[in-house]
């Protein structure tokens, strides 16, 4: 490696190691969502499978709890520590499929750039690690091509493996390895080597936990993912949100140059050709299925994980590669340059906006139901009215409130969700003394009230309305009702739709 190129790589690694320090900086003080709450939850209890998806997210914030203590930080450190093997897969895959320490420093740099790596790292659900994952799927694969040995299909199942452990939406991966075997003339010689199916078994074996805990649970947690591809009715409308969030995720200037790229690749064959399909199809088989899912239900911009990898590995070659007319390459060029510094100053505005609301004059954004700005608080005054009431246990009507209690509410407080029990099927059930003493229940401030409670309490009294806020911002406003004399069982026990 010359001189120029080593420096280029010494750059690109400087740079990614500082936004993964930006990151681990934001991750302490920023509160953590809900969802991070109910995957910590997870965490203090590990198993093979849960309600809502694979292990691995719980594996993950287990790790970085071990480290860092069950705080903001500790949720989120290992997810964001993985930044730095996904930039290096992504980086090696970049120069074997494309050559070039450029186009592969470019495909680093820009995967750091987006919102997706970004922000997705740091707020840690199933899909940072099914990011990580996928790189190393596409790593694998190119070192398959590169050096022609079977060996390495062992290492693609492992990555199979461990993104299959992350979501579901890993088994799309199978699907496009076929479709890129099929595809290119050289590699059809692929499905007469017994290579490819011990990797396939590998894979298995890995995911095997998930479908062991499956089978003593009903199926349940299949059921409820993979029933999300039934389509019930049309709702087009959908659709439409899906590139503008794809911008906002990728970032602008990265998915102008990604477009770009992944036309560059179609139409002008910039690369090789089992290069070129390998990109094609580990993007287009999943977007193809997600822009099908939109036509019916809505799909969250991170559910796209696992194509950014190859997406900005396209970015990198119409950046780098392709040829383009006078006024294209300006374009290019332009979205080359700033593609970083606008990546880093949209993360920060996020950050910035989530903690404190300055931005947009205080006034309400998407993040303040999601992020617990002000459980911290809030927690405290719930505890003060625990304590002077003699609760024994503190109740919720959902998983998002019941897990940012059990976050910030002092460690040992005893919380439950008072129904939908298969999701903490892995966890031990509250003690029964504890359920029969005072109940404190926290739900947001109705006007009717909580009918059902009457029902199963002998006596229901709201004691006090706390509010959540950031800054001047009121967020939302909670009913604390103390529950008295339980008729019966206090935890809805009945099964989830999915196991009716």
């Amino acid at each position: 490696m010359g001189g120029a190129d080593a420096r280029i790589v010494r750059n690109t690694a400087l740079l990614i190691v500082a936004l993964v320090g930006l990151r681990l900086v934001a991750a302490a003080f920023t509160p953590i969502t809900f969802d991070e709450a109910y995957y910590w939850m997870w965490s203090k209890s590990l198993a093979g499978g849960y309600y809502d998806h694979p292990p691995m997210v719980a594996y993950v914030i287990r790790a970085g709890t071990m480290i860092a203590g069950d705080t903001e930080l500790g949720v989120r450190l290992v997810s964001i520590l993985l930044a730095l093997p996904m930039s290096y897969a992504v980086h090696r895959s970049a120069a074997i499929l494309f050559g070039g320490v450029r186009v592969a420093a470019t495909s680093a740099i820009l995967l750091n750039a987006t919102l997706l790596a970004s922000v997705g790292t740091l707020i840690v659900t199933p899909d940072a690690p099914l990011l990580v994952a996928s790189s190393f799927v596409l790593f694998f694969l190119a070192k398959v091509l590169e050096t022609g040995r079977g060996a390495w299909w062992l290492a693609v199942g492992v990555a199979v493996g461990a993104a299959l452990l992350s979501k579901y939406t890993a088994m799309f991966f199978g699907l496009a390895i076929l479709i890129w075997l099929a595809w290119v003339p050289k590699l059809r010689r692929w499905f007469l080597s017994p290579w490819p199916y011990l990797g396939g078994l590998v894979a298995l074996a890995l995911f095997s936990p998930v479908i062991l805990w499956n089978a003593d649970h009903q199926w349940v947690s299949f059921a409820k993912q993979l029933g999300r591809a039934r389509i019930e009715d049309f709702r087009p409308v959908f659709i439409a949100e899906l590139v503008p969030t794809q911008i906002a995720f990728a970032t602008p200037l990265v998915f102008i140059l990604g477009a770009m790229g992944l036309h560059a690749l179609t139409w002008q064959r910039a690369g090789a050709l089992a290069s070129r399909v390998l990109i094609e199809t580990m993007f287009w088989t999943i977007v193809v299925y997600f822009v099908w899912h939109s036509l019916h239900a809505r799909v969250e911009a991170n559910w796209f994980a696992p194509v950014y990898p190859p997406f900005v590995i396209a970015a990198a070659a119409a950046a780098n590669l392709a040829q383009w007319k006078p006024r294209q390459r300006r374009l290019v060029d332009v979205c080359l340059r700033w593609a970083a510094p606008v990546g880093i100053v949209m993360f920060a505005a996020l950050i910035v906006q989530a903690n404190t609301g300055w931005l947009s004059g205080y006034r309400r954004d998407a993040t303040v139901r999601s992020v617990g700005v002000g459980w911290r608080e809030l927690a405290a005054e719930i505890e003060a009215v625990r304590a002077r009431s003699g609760a024994t246990c503190v109740l919720a009507q959902d998983y998002g409130t019941t897990s940012w209690l059990a976050f910030y509410l002092p460690r040992g407080t005893c919380v439950a969700q008072q129904n939908q029990r298969i999701r903490w099927v892995n966890m031990a059930e509250p003690d029964p003394k504890l359920l029969a003493g005072k109940l404190l229940y926290v739900d947001e401030l109705r006007a009717d009230g909580h009918p059902a409670l009457n029902a199963l309490f002998a006596k229901v009294t709201q004691v006090a309305q706390l509010q959540r806020k950031r800054g001047p911002l009121l967020i939302e406003t909670y009913g604390i009702d103390l529950l008295e004399g339980a008729k019966g069982e206090v935890l809805d026990r009945s099964p989830p739709p999915e196991a009716r």
